[in-house]
């Protein structure tokens, strides 16, 4: 059993809404980039009239007809969807919206077409024609170091990636307000246990820290399966320290 005594609810309480607002602009920009926001929700019980658990805690009981739920965002990922064949030329357009996305678009996309280089297209299986891009993923401090971004990861992606010949990431620290984090060796240890993270579900470097995962990977699928189980087991571990 997974030890969990410092996770502030139930894990297996956690779920994703995914949007994308749709300005309904008519020019090349908006057909080329989609912008996909996706909240990381708790649902969380608590008891009528703040008696019963302890505070923060909620309530561990499902179906308590003295309890009311509600939805608490506890962090949010940031995902591209770049269409390479419609709307304008992809790298200039990831080169307008942010440094991030240039970086990447340095890395993967030939400038005069907008479409993959030909020594990254060799790498990728032809499974679509659009790259997936994972911006950002944030969790609140207190849902952090339980291997929990690696798996809303994995399910974000899951339901993103359709119709994406590639997923892409440049894993890093996105939240620099530690204080901890100022010492060089922590913030090594930290980054490379994110970076490990993401391989775990199939990402591998490619160059300059812009790590790629093909769709037709089986290793996303058979580590989605592995990471369910670890959040089933991380759960079970939860409610026996809430009883």
């Amino acid at each position: 059993m997974i030890e969990s005594p410092s996770l502030p609810g139930d894990p297996t309480e956690l779920h994703l809404r995914t949007s994308y607002d749709d300005e309904l602009w008519d020019t090349p920009q908006a057909d080329t980039l989609e912008r996909w926001n996706v909240a990381v929700l708790h649902r969380r019980r608590t008891q009528d009239g703040g008696q019963g658990p302890e505070e923060g805690r909620g309530c561990a009981t499902a179906g308590c007809p003295s309890c009311t739920t509600e939805d608490v965002a506890v962090g949010e990922m940031t995902f591209y969807r770049v269409h390479l064949d419609r709307g304008r030329n992809a790298y200039w357009a990831m080169e307008e919206e942010s440094e991030e996305l240039y970086e990447t678009a340095q890395v993967l996309l030939d400038p005069q077409t907008g479409s993959f280089t030909s020594e990254v297209g060799e790498l990728l299986a032809y499974v679509g024609s659009a790259l997936l891009v994972m911006d950002r993923v944030t969790l609140d401090p207190l849902w952090r170091g339980h291997g929990l971004a690696a798996v809303l990861g994995c399910e974000a992606i899951h339901r993103l990636m359709a119709g994406c010949r590639a997923v892409a990431c440049s894993p890093g620290i996105t939240d620099l307000s530690s204080q901890r984090l100022r010492d060089r060796s922590e913030w090594d240890r930290v980054s490379a246990k994110i970076t490990r993270g993401w391989e775990s579900l199939g990402f591998r470097l490619y160059r300059d820290n812009v790590y790629l995962l093909s769709p037709a990977s089986q290793d996303l699928e058979e580590q989605r399966g592995a990471l369910r189980r670890r959040l089933a087991e991380l759960g079970a571990s939860w409610r026996i320290g809430a009883s």
